[in-house]
């Protein structure tokens, strides 16, 4: 009888911890002012895993040890630059608009899990896709990636809808991945392996 009070116990301290964890750090919003001047800023708190030149009109891009997403970059531009970072479950998990304009589109798409017929297509992960219009350089997208276990992708922007730069426009649950995909023209300031913060952190120039 002890023994099982103990593990009550242990399981009622586990998920006490868990919810505490969660409402106080995972959630947590803090308060950014976006820098001023013709840049572009990170979506997202995390490390940058990739950045590439990016020619094909559709780019494939694996995340971490499993899962990935497919993605259109012609919607963007006919050549691009691709900019991913990895948001740890310590990181802050709201994203913010990388820069002032119109939401010219948002899609969302479901994750896909073991699809044995179709191999290609198995193990994506959920996506979100937000497709901003900017008066000086042009198209720019973010996208939500959700983690492979925990997917659950929040946005709180809709088509037609004029964002700030620096404004939040969703939140990812748990460890996941925001990409952001750029005209060629823009001129990057980050490196792969480098730590950058939502709305503050410049991604590049233009």
């Amino acid at each position: 009888m002890n023994i099982l009070l103990y593990i009550l116990f242990i399981i009622l301290m586990l998920i006490l911890a868990f919810f505490t964890y969660w409402r106080l750090w995972f959630l947590r919003d803090p308060e950014r002012a976006a820098p001023k001047g013709r840049n572009i800023v990170s979506p997202a708190d995390g490390k940058i895993l990739k950045v590439a030149n990016i020619k094909k009109p559709i780019v494939k891009v694996d995340k971490g040890f499993i899962g990935k997403i497919y993605t259109a970059t012609k919607d963007v531009a006919s050549e691009t630059k691709l900019v991913a970072i990895f948001m740890s479950p310590l990181d802050v998990h709201y994203n913010r608009a990388p820069i002032e304009g119109k939401v010219i589109s948002v899609k969302h798409t479901k994750g896909k899990f073991f699809a044995a017929n179709k191999l290609e297509e198995s193990l994506q992960n959920e996506k979100n896709e937000i497709v901003i219009q900017n008066k000086e350089i042009g198209k720019v997208k973010v996208i939500q990636v959700a983690g492979f276990l925990a997917r659950r992708v929040i946005c709180y922007v809709h088509k037609n809808q004029n964002v700030i730069k620096g404004d939040k426009i969703g939140l990812i649950t748990l460890g996941s991945q925001c990409i952001i995909i750029m005209p060629k023209k823009v001129k990057l300031s980050v490196k792969e392996g480098q730590q950058v913060y939502a709305g503050t952190t410049i991604i590049g120039e233009y």
